[in-house]
């Protein structure tokens, strides 16, 4: 790896861009080839890290792996065959937590809307001029010296429609979108959907423009006809999938924003969910992008019937790999935020750790994930607050933390609801309210 590196460098090579996913500017031609020989290059390399991508692996990987309730676990749902996943031992969602994991979602997503791409100091800096810091609400404009604001210019797509003075329901998001998209694929395939459906849903209901990194290259990949990994003996050049051809950022945090719905649909059964989680994300992810998504699965589905954040956290890390990088950084986390009980000790110790991983990558946002929940103990606001603070991928920590603390308190403090209004360019759910989202998605849960 050291050796390609240093051929794209000598070549004239620059390194990953810090804030986003491609290039400010297009590449010359030459360095477009050189970038997709050596990408090519790079996914031949068999990794030696204990982080297997396979259902089978990922589960003989982790040692405390945990029971389902009645639905069939083990990857069938990706052979082709599917699976009803109807069992005895199915559990009903509680209306009243489903509704709540809504909410702390869409709250959690448009707290961090506007600072996204904003760093932890540029945050700090914004939420103390306006009076607001700690952060115990939306973000606001109003009083903000505009030198502050010349220094850290609001995400520009989200300062129209998130701040506490322009906040008219819940405006549209990709960690948002996602969510519906996961509702839509149970509802149109049933509990045993496949990777292909996953697949075939995004080419019809989800805009090319509107995915991002990973799932960019992976609708990339499928409109030139290359496929998901396949469950069956049939061979697969190396690299040859929607997840790994030419795709560096197959660890990024996409597919860990794509899974509390399958969380959801199975209450407490933390197994099932993460299953549900894996089949999704294997269309453009692999190892720690897969197993972020499993984590975030299996928090949710725990999280409905769960008395305690511990609780929570313990069901995401059983669904991990032990030896993973992803199981280490989170127990890392849930160790630290433990102990210290100033939240901006516990978040100088992650950046300190993960600091040269980009802003979107799983690991980072894991475990930061983690730490706001263990350090909230289950206060929505100071969760949420400190998955936005951080300053890593505000609107999605800030999402997947609000829909775990929601569904766990079973709704969301006053000054964090909205108008019952959900914005998305999704087929069939422009407009929609929280709580048809949450009946519909009791339904998938039986």
């Amino acid at each position: 790896m050291r050796e390609i590196a240093a051929r794209w460098r000598a070549a004239g090579g620059h390194d990953a861009p810090p804030r986003a996913g491609a290039s400010p500017q297009a590449p010359p031609v030459r360095m477009r080839r050189l970038a997709e020989d050596l990408l090519d290059e790079l996914a031949a390399i068999p990794s030696p890290l204990p982080e297997p991508s396979g259902w089978d692996e990922i589960v003989a990987a982790c040692p405390d792996w945990p029971a389902g309730h009645g639905n069939v676990t083990g990857g069938q749902g990706h052979s082709g065959q599917g699976h009803s996943g109807q069992g005895p031992g199915r559990r009903a969602a509680d209306p009243v937590r489903v509704l709540g994991a809504w909410q702390g979602r869409a709250a959690g997503c448009v707290l961090g809307k506007p600072v996204e791409k904003i760093p932890r100091e540029g945050i700090r800096e914004i939420a103390e001029s306006t009076g607001n810091w700690p952060i115990r609400g939306w973000f606001t404009a109003v009083g903000l010296p505009p030198e502050v604001a010349l220094r850290w210019p609001w995400n520009r797509r989200s300062a129209v429609n998130s701040l506490a003075e322009n906040i008219d329901g819940i405006p549209e998001d990709d960690d948002l979108n996602f969510a519906l998209l996961a509702l839509a694929l149970l509802e149109r395939y049933g509990r045993g959907f496949t990777t292909a459906d996953v697949a075939q849903m995004w080419l019809d209901e989800l805009p090319g423009g509107r995915v991002f990194t990973a799932e960019r290259v992976a609708y990339r990949n499928l409109l030139m006809g290359i496929e998901p990994e396949p469950s069956g003996a049939r061979d697969v050049e190396p690299g040859r999938t929607t997840a790994t051809h030419r795709n560096p950022f197959r660890e990024w945090i996409g597919a860990l924003i794509r899974a509390d719905v399958y969380g959801w649909a199975n209450p407490g059964d933390p197994a099932t969910a993460a299953e549900f989680a894996w089949r999704d994300a294997r269309l453009s992810h692999t190892a720690n992008g897969l197993y972020g998504a499993m984590f975030t699965a299996a928090m949710c589905a725990r999280s409905l019937d769960a008395s305690s954040v511990t609780e929570v956290v313990e069901a995401g890390l059983s669904v991990i790999p032990a030896g993973s990088r992803l199981a280490a950084a989170v127990r890392d986390a849930v160790d630290v935020a433990g102990a210290e009980p100033d939240f901006e000790r516990v978040v100088d110790h992650l950046h300190a750790r993960h600091g040269r991983l980009h802003w979107v990558h799983t690991i980072n946002n894991a475990a930061l994930i983690a730490a706001a929940l263990v350090h909230g103990k289950g206060d929505f606001t100071a969760s949420i607050a400190g998955a936005v603070a951080a300053g890593w991928d505000t609107d999605s920590a800030g999402a997947t933390v609000g829909s775990i603390v929601g569904g766990l308190n079973g709704g969301v403090p006053g000054q964090w609801s909205m108008k019952d209004r959900l914005t998305s360019s999704v087929t069939g759910f422009d407009g929609i309210a929280l709580g048809e989202l949450a009946r519909r998605t009791g339904l998938m849960a039986g």
